[in-house]
């Protein structure tokens, strides 16, 4: 054999052994990337759960900030107010969003021409991309402006914000419903929005949920719009969205800027409790979500 014959037998060999190390230097690169983030956000929750941990008990939870009798300042000993206005502010905001995301996403993803489409996707695109202080500008001007601010008017700033979460996801999951349900649907005369609400929709419930869960944790911890539509507020816990109404965000934002000592430990606390919330959120939207493929995988099957 010449030598020409055996560089040509060893040139693919080279090329096979210079592309599995490639390939194990990118998986190296990918491991280290994800034990990064990873590591960051052990740090961020070992340093939050650090500082707020000495102040996180019932009295948290269950008490609201009293009055002192000389200064008239209020005195921080709970923040129960802040968890009923973020309850009440939060699930006001989704159950505006909740409704107009899966009906866009129905619309998009079921009846709307290839030019719709790609318009209504690129408005939900560019919607998430604007900044949280823009819309709550926006929403002062709208609603603010002329009336006070109002839980309402937060919860609508934060529905703004989920709105192009839960019509996207929801964009996804109906894509991932085969066409054979619709088309045995369609084939037995049902009209195509009794298929739309009878077949597809029940398939994708699992994924709706996991959208607006994961919606709802983003906007949990916004801060900027309730600035402008729901900051001026007293000390008793308030139920009524017409009313301005206390939040976690603010109560964070409030506390670490007092001098006191004490109230940077109660701001570490909600920050802590507001943490966690998210990342159970995170864990059950996961969750739905493995449920929802191995569903719409079976229907496939």
């Amino acid at each position: 054999m010449s030598a020409a014959e055996l560089s040509a037998l060893q040139r693919p060999n080279d090329r096979l052994r210079r592309r599995r190390a490639v390939n194990r230097f990118m998986e190296v690169l990918a491991w280290l990337a994800a034990a990064v983030a990873v590591g960051i956000l052990g740090v961020v929750v070992w340093s939050v759960a650090k500082r707020g941990a000495s102040e996180l008990n019932l009295d948290l939870l269950t008490k609201t900030q009293a009055q002192n009798a000389f200064t008239l300042h209020p005195v921080s000993q709970g923040l129960a107010n802040a968890f009923a206005g973020s309850l009440v502010i939060v699930g006001l905001a989704t159950l505006l969003a909740l409704p107009v995301g899966i009906l866009v996403a129905i619309y998009v993803n079921e009846f709307a021409p290839r030019g719709v489409r790609n318009g209504v996707g690129l408005a939900l695109d560019v919607l998430n991309g604007i900044p949280a202080i823009v819309i709550g500008i926006f929403v002062f001007g709208l609603l603010v402006a002329g009336h006070g601010p109002s839980g309402f008017a937060g919860a609508f700033a934060l529905a703004v914000l989920m709105l192009p979460l839960v019509a996207r996801s929801t964009i996804e999951v109906l894509a991932l419903v085969p066409d054979s349900l619709r088309e045995a649907s369609l084939g037995l005369g049902v009209p195509r929005w009794r298929t739309t609400l009878g077949i597809v929709l029940p398939q994708t419930i699992g994924g709706i949920v996991t959208g607006t869960v994961l919606a709802v944790a983003r906007v949990a911890g916004e801060t900027a719009p309730l600035l402008l539509t729901s900051s001026i507020v007293g000390t008793a816990i308030g139920w009524n969205p017409h009313h301005a109404l206390f939040s976690v965000p603010l109560a964070i934002f409030e506390l670490s800027e007092s001098p006191e000592p004490a109230d940077h430990a109660r701001a570490w606390a909600a920050a802590l409790v507001l943490l966690l919330f998210i990342l159970f959120a995170s864990l059950t939207a996961r969750w739905l979500a493995t449920r929802s493929r191995r569903k719409i995988a079976r229907a496939a099957g």
